[in-house]
Order: C-alpha cells, then sequence, then structure tokens
C-alpha cells in the first residue's frame, strides 16, 4: 500500500475523530481506509488506535506516530508549495472572509479587477457579520473591522471604517430632525442586531451622556436597515459604505453629522509565512494598494 497515503489516512482518522469522516474526506470506503490503517500497525508491530464499539483514541505508539506524521506532513505540503512559488504564476483558489456592507459595497466591485488582472485565480468570498477565524473556518485572508483579540496573525491596517447617520426627508418632515444627540431620545433609532453594548447608538449615547430612542425593529442584516430607512421607518447607523449614496442622491438626509462614533479600525488579516502562496501575495498587495491607510 501506499505508505505516504496511509500516512495521510491516519492523521485524518485522528484529526476529524472517525473512520468515516477520513474516508469522507479522501473518497474512500470505510473499509479501505481500516486496511491502511491495519497496513500501518502491521509495519510498526503495534496498535496506533484503541478502539472500542463507541470511541477511539491514541495509543501511546498511536500518539508519538501521529506527531511525526504531522510534522511530515507539513514538511511536504510546505515542499508542493515552494515547488508552486517558484513558478511564479499565481493560481489556485483563494476563500476570504468579510462583513457583509463592506464585502458587498467596497470588496467585491474591487474584485473584478482583481480577477481580471489574475485570470488562473479562483475566489470563494463569504459575507457575515459572526465573527470568523482564520484556522477554524479554513480562510486564506480575511477583514476584520473593529479592534483586533486574534494572537499569532498577521494584520494589515486599512482605511477606517466610517459610518454615517441618515434618515428619509420624509420621516425627518413627519418627526421632526435631532438638531443634537439628546433628541435622539424620541427618535426611532433603529437596531443592529451585531453590535456589542458598546458599539453603534450605545457608543453614540455614551459619549454624549444621552439616551437613545429604542427602536421596535432590529435586524442582523445593513441593508434592511436602509431600506427601512429609506421607507421612513427610522434613523439608520450604519457604514458609510452602504448609506452615502442615497445621501448624495437625496434618498436620504444625513443626521448629526458633528456627533457620529469615530471610524473603527480596519485589517486584513492572515497568517503568517515567511513563503505565503503567490495568489495570496498578489492579493495582499491588490488590496493595500485598494484600501490600504
Amino acid at each position: 500500500m501506499d505508505r505516504l497515503l496511509s500516512m495521510e489516512l491516519f492523521v485524518a482518522v485522528v484529526e476529524q475523530g472517525s473512520f468515516t469522516a477520513a474516508a469522507e474526506a479522501f473518497g474512500l470506503s470505510q473499509p479501505m481506509v481500516g486496511k491502511h490503517i491495519a497496513a500501518l500497525e502491521s509495519r510498526l508491530g503495534g496498535k496506533l488506535l484503541a478502539r472500542t464499539t463507541r470511541r477511539q483514541q491514541l495509543t501511546e505508539l498511536g500518539r508519538q506516530y501521529f506527531q511525526r506524521s504531522q510534522s511530515i506532513l507539513a514538511e511536504i505540503r510546505a515542499a508542493e508549495e515552494g515547488a508552486a512559488i517558484l513558478q511564479q504564476t499565481p493560481r489556485g483558489v483563494l476563500r476570504v472572509n468579510a462583513s457583509v456592507t463592506f464585502g458587498s459595497q467596497r470588496l467585491a466591485p474591487a474584485l473584478a479587477d482583481f480577477m481580471a488582472a489574475y485570470p488562473d485565480i479562483a475566489l470563494e468570498l463569504t459575507l457575515s457579520d459572526a465573527l470568523a477565524d482564520l484556522v477554524a473556518d479554513g480562510f486564506d485572508a480575511l477583514f476584520r473591522i473593529g479592534h483586533l483579540g486574534d494572537a499569532g496573525v498577521v494584520a494589515r491596517p486599512l482605511r477606517p471604517y466610517r459610518m454615517l447617520m441618515a434618515a428619509s426627508p420624509a420621516y425627518l418632515a413627519a418627526r421632526g430632525e435631532p438638531r443634537s444627540p439628546a433628541e435622539l431620545a424620541a427618535h426611532e433609532c433603529l437596531g443592529f442586531s451585531y453590535w456589542r453594548k458598546d458599539d453603534g447608538w450605545a457608543q453614540l449615547a455614551a459619549a454624549h451622556g444621552v439616551s437613545v430612542g429604542a427602536s421596535r425593529f432590529q435586524c442582523n442584516h445593513g441593508q434592511a436597515l436602509r431600506e427601512l430607512a429609506l421607507a421612513g421607518a427610522g434613523i439608520a447607523l450604519q457604514a458609510e459604505a452602504l448609506l452615502a449614496d442615497d445621501v448624495a442622491a437625496g434618498r436620504l438626509r444625513e443626521v448629526l453629522p458633528g456627533c457620529l462614533p469615530p471610524p473603527k479600525p480596519m485589517h486584513l488579516l492572515y497568517l503568517p509565512d515567511r513563503q505565503p502562496p503567490p495568489r495570496l501575495r498578489v492579493f495582499i498587495d491588490f488590496i493595500l494598494q485598494r484600501f490600504g491607510a
């Protein structure tokens, strides 16, 4: 049997927790995975896994072999990646994560230019306002708005993420235009579900020592809040990227421009690597040129 494949299957069984998961990952049958593990154990002269009907765990031999196998496979991947680097042609799949508003309003249009410049790179862009993780979620790069808490990653600063507060002319005509933060207490301040307790309306209220009107509407998507503001349902506090065109066109009117929360820091995050894959290297250069601080 292929020793390298047997080693890869053993590591997959340990990391994924079962023969079934490893078999699915490699497109093999579960009995075939079992044969590979049995061949390893026969060659090594001992059991790698202690198996019961409910669970499996590594033997002492298995723990040592697993650690060495991980190191060997990592070296092989590094060698293969190094060979790809020598080709100097950026290619392959690049998985990127960004917030919904920045990703759809600013990043996606820019990526059209990136794809035109690098036709051999395929992009998988995931948009989510939930906090993503480079390793756990398998991303090559992600955009993080707000203060960083990630250790062991490279964080390249980008232009700050600015906010804007706006409402429709119809809403302001019916409810009056607030002239100070204190007057927001009498208004429908549309709520964004992903704000922390010290963010958004709460941050604005704390900065000015006032109360902000509680909205009957909460949503986890800025685009929906924009639509409600356009329909005259209240005041939206959202990214400048989302509301600026509506303000310029007169569909919305900016409210209290001098009282906004300060711009949020934004970074491009990726894992440290002395030789990043060409597709990631050119992506980093492109983003820093387009959105760099």
